[in-house]
């Protein structure tokens, strides 16, 4: 038996960055000038949160939590959560009568100059900016906001 046929309306949302602040976005490649941080589902519903950010960034990135430059504690879940609507252009990979989506927060800070990898399907480039210009570049409400909470949550995660 194949796994789940529709999607499963959980998932994360991982604001990469370097020790600078500079964040990487991602661009759609079905939505030109749709940018946004590392999204994606839960591929089970009892899949880890921070599974599925491991995965996900390492599937549109080419990034791998857990590797000598990326130790896993460079992966923080921020305790954000958010519910959104899914936009109706997506709507038809859920189950019929799911509308709305619960998204994990995640920041991963990556050295300067990590290489990227993009899954072709799934983006077409990628940018580094400055945190205040990647959080107005961004299409997704929640992302932009995500990114703008980067210094103080950086400012947290490095006094604990």
């Amino acid at each position: 038996m194949s796994g789940p046929t529709h999607k499963i309306p959980q998932s994360v949302l991982v604001v990469i960055y370097t020790p600078d602040l500079d964040v990487l976005l991602l661009e759609r490649a079905r939505q030109p000038d749709f940018w946004q941080s590392v999204t994606g589902s839960k591929d089970a519903l009892d899949e880890a949160w921070r599974d599925t950010a491991v995965r996900e960034v390492a599937e549109e990135t080419g990034i791998e939590v857990g590797s000598q430059q990326i130790p896993h504690h460079a992966l923080q879940d921020w305790g954000m959560e958010n519910v959104y609507e899914i936009y109706p252009v997506w709507r038809a990979r859920y189950a019929p009568g799911v509308t709305h989506n619960l998204e994990r927060v995640f920041g991963l800070e990556v050295p300067k100059g990590t290489p990227v990898t993009l899954a072709p399907r799934e983006h077409t480039q990628f940018v580094w900016l400055p945190w205040q210009a990647a959080a107005d570049k961004c299409f997704s409400p929640s992302n932009a906001e995500a990114i703008l909470q980067l210094p103080r949550l950086i400012g947290k995660a490095r006094e604990g």
